[in-house]
């Protein structure tokens, strides 16, 4: 039977990498974060209030899209970052700023949670849960330099909402995997532990929230 496996994390947490692994050791196909052109990042970058609801718009019915192309795909997924977390913790932070408005973020979270009620659920969340310290390790190491200008504080605002998110989130059960002590890239014996606890929870899709343990 198919099966439908996000990894989310914030920025630098390793998801990608953790999706590339997990397929090769799963056997699932892998799914990553689509980049896409858009119409609306000039115009949001030079007057951000303006175009914020315009442009995370754009992102969620893209988003939504590529869910359901996910969905078509017959074999078993691994997804890299979900329309849940573009939502929930990056729209909605536009909004904690004050960079989106009451009135279009009333508008875009009732669109989200329409979409959402009509698409199929994840059979399994990933959590890679990861302090600011190790946040910021993995992403001097892999050396994008856009990333390198990113304030603590933005990391910590999207921390934050990453778990109000997990802690709040009923639509399907998640694994929390403490990045900061498992270093799943360098340690196979992480890695393993993290593959059969996945298989195990994905034969007993019962329960919410799963801490790791070893």
């Amino acid at each position: 039977m198919k099966k439908y496996l996000v990894i989310a994390g914030n920025i630098g947490a390793g998801k990608s990498t953790l999706v590339r692994l997990l397929s090769d050791r799963l056997g699932f196909r892998p799914y990553y974060e689509p980049v896409a052109e858009n119409p609306y990042l000039r115009d949001f970058y030079g007057d951000m209030p303006a175009w914020a609801f315009h442009s995370q718009l754009f992102f969620l019915s893209y988003r939504v899209r590529s869910h359901r192309a996910l969905m078509d795909d017959p074999h078993s997924v691994v997804q890299d970052r979900s329309l849940y977390e573009d939502a929930e913790v990056f729209a909605r932070n536009l909004y904690e700023r004050g960079t989106m408005s009451e009135r279009d973020w009333g508008t875009y979270s009732g669109l989200y949670k329409t979409m959402t009620g009509l698409l199929p659920s994840p059979d399994l969340v990933i959590f890679i849960r990861a302090s600011v310290e190790t946040l910021k390790s993995r992403i001097a190491q892999r050396g994008r330099g856009f990333e390198a200008a990113i304030p603590d504080e933005y990391l910590s605002d999207l921390s934050r909402l990453y778990e109000s998110w997990i802690e709040g989130f009923d639509l399907a059960p998640v694994l929390v995997v403490p990045g900061d002590r498992m270093d799943f890239v360098a340690e196979s014996r992480d890695l393993e532990a993290i593959a059969a606890t996945v298989e195990d929870r994905l034969r007993d899709r019962q329960g919410s929230l799963f801490p790791f343990g070893m």
